[in-house]
């Protein structure tokens, strides 16, 4: 059985990291999204909620499991019994800083990262520029899933 992790904070989700989730579900039997916990970290929405956004945006994927985890992502892979990290890139910014986790995490143990490039639509998409449309009272629904839209 293929498993990969797709490791996060998803505060919030967007419709970037939904795009990569749902094309993962074609090249692995499980896609186990895992919402990492930084307590040095200030979030906009509680990891309850953050969980249940996801959660609820796919809730008819039964290849799609949605856990909490803190610590390394390769300690959870080996834990778990996950061979491959999956990660979407948006720009060469984002190549470059993915990169250089993907070989620290292969030197620390057996894991692949495999990039998928996010889709030309949902590439400008993070989730800091959702909370900061959030945040200053603009229309966000676009960038996000229906789950997100409160």
């Amino acid at each position: 059985m293929k498993r990969a992790i797709f490791p996060g904070s998803f505060d919030p989700i967007t419709l970037g990291h939904y795009d990569i989730i749902k094309r993962g579900i074609k090249l692995f039997d499980e896609v186990i999204v895992a919402i990492g916990v930084n307590s040095a970290k200030k979030y906009m929405f509680s990891l309850e909620q953050r969980k249940q956004f996801i959660e609820d945006s796919f809730k008819d994927e039964p290849n799609v499991t949605v856990v909490t985890y803190e610590g390394l992502t390769v300690d959870f892979c080996q834990k778990h019994n996950v061979d491959f990290i999956l990660r979407g890139l948006r720009n060469p910014a984002d190549f470059e800083f993915e990169k250089a986790i993907a070989h620290t995490n292969r030197d620390l143990a057996p894991v692949e990262t495999i990039f998928l490039l996010t889709a030309a639509s949902t590439s400008y998409i993070s989730s800091s520029i959702v909370r900061e449309v959030i945040r200053h009272h603009g229309d966000y629904t676009l960038l996000v899933p229906d789950s997100v839209r409160v």
